[in-house]
């Protein structure tokens, strides 16, 4: 039997041990309410910050997107949307950015995909071309930056558009070659010909009298000279008012163009003894563009091919769609381009330009003003050729 003396001391460590474990629990319950007040003040500001960062991306004035490494949009602002010619985040969200891309600047995208997902470089600047819904393109700068999220590594991507200095810069460009054009005409391509004016007209003049039988043909060699310096004159002040911020476009069935645009030169071509023929698609291929212009394209084009090809040749205008993009084809079975040539068809008053097979006079600035108007529309030209067998000239159209 224990001494009854041990009884209250045995109650009391009992109430001490469990006065113990209360203080622990009360410890580790402070601990915990510490924890958990760290951890919502810590989620509150997170939140914070993605409401601020949220209230930046979507108000910012720029185009701005959030990229997974395939490409496709993650999340894209209203701006973005708008730049785009859309009117949905659905419509962007989702879908790949080379989906929007210049098909002559998808490789754009290629090299972003490559320098910061395989390279690791942690940003990326780089100037390319986009394509509206309605299908006008525009020139955007674009930066982008590498950042992590959940494990993952994404792509967030600003974009300016630049299609405003883009054509500032281009009319400037325009401008200097138009003067450059003009200076080149002054002092080279119209001196002769009014040389040759001064001096006709001096014998004309000094034969008056004697009515010489030279004189219809000095008034034939006359008219020449005018009709060159004409041209000459014709093409510059063209040349002059090409300006993209005044080039308004329009959606142009391009079958039916097209086929206006031969009829012009069909009796020319059936003249010289050639074949003119127009392929077309089964459907209608619409394209905008501003028809005045564009009509100068096929029309310098059309004369450069009849005026190459001697008579039983043939010259063959196509229209096709590679890639669901319109492309224009202009091929002719005449004498071809000298290699050596071909790299300056496009210059102003090219080395490559010459007399026709029938006598035709050149200004050397056709295809120069050709290669303009198509870039003013978006687009691309060039062509293969090979000596004595023919030339084709390529269009791609956005």
């Amino acid at each position: 039997m224990m001494p009854p003396n041990h009884a209250p001391k045995a109650k009391t460590k009992s109430l001490r041990a469990e006065t113990e474990a209360l203080r622990a629990q009360i410890k580790q319950l402070q601990a915990d309410r510490t924890t958990v007040a760290k951890k919502k003040a810590k989620d509150d500001k997170y939140e914070q910050s993605q409401v601020r960062f949220r209230t930046v991306f979507e108000n910012s004035p720029l185009g701005q997107k959030i990229i997974n490494p395939d490409l496709t949009i993650r999340q894209a602002n209203a701006a973005l949307v708008d730049m785009l010619g859309l009117a949905r985040r659905d419509e962007v969200e989702g879908r790949r950015i080379v989906d929007f891309a210049h098909p002559h600047y998808r490789a754009d995208w290629d090299r972003l995909h490559e320098r910061l997902w395989q390279h690791r470089i942690p940003s990326f600047t780089f100037e390319t071309c986009l394509v509206r819904a309605d299908g006008s393109s525009f020139w955007c700068q674009v930066h982008s930056i590498l950042f992590p999220d959940d494990g993952h590594e994404l792509g967030y991507t600003t974009l300016i558009d630049t299609t405003e200095h883009k054509d500032l810069e281009a009319s400037l460009k325009r401008l200097y070659d138009t003067q450059e054009a003009i200076m080149h005409l002054v002092a080279h391509d119209l001196k002769t010909p009014i040389a040759h004016i001064q001096m006709l007209t001096e014998l004309l003049h000094r034969d008056a009298a004697s009515a010489e039988p030279e004189t219809p043909q000095f008034l034939q060699l006359i008219e020449q000279s005018c009709n060159e310096a004409n041209a000459l004159l014709k093409d510059v002040l063209y040349l002059g008012g090409l300006d993209a911020t005044r080039l308004k476009k329009e959606p142009i069935n391009l079958n039916a163009f097209l086929d206006a645009q031969l009829t012009v030169h069909r009796l020319a071509a059936q003249e010289k003894g050639i074949a003119l023929a127009l392929e077309l698609p089964p459907h209608v291929v619409t394209v905008h563009l501003n028809p005045n212009k564009f009509s100068r394209v096929v029309v310098n084009l059309l004369t450069n091919a009849l005026k190459f090809t001697p008579a039983g040749g043939r010259v063959v205008v196509r229209l096709e769609e590679p890639a669901g993009r319109p492309r224009l084809t202009m091929q002719d079975t005449g004498v071809g381009i000298a290699p050596e040539l071909q790299a300056h068809i496009f210059d102003k008053f090219s080395a490559a330009a010459r007399a026709g097979l029938y006598g035709e006079s050149t200004t050397g600035l056709g295809l120069f003003i050709t290669q303009q108007i198509v870039r003013l529309h978006g687009g691309k030209i060039w062509c293969e050729s090979h000596e004595h067998e023919g030339t084709t000239f390529f269009i791609d159209l956005p």
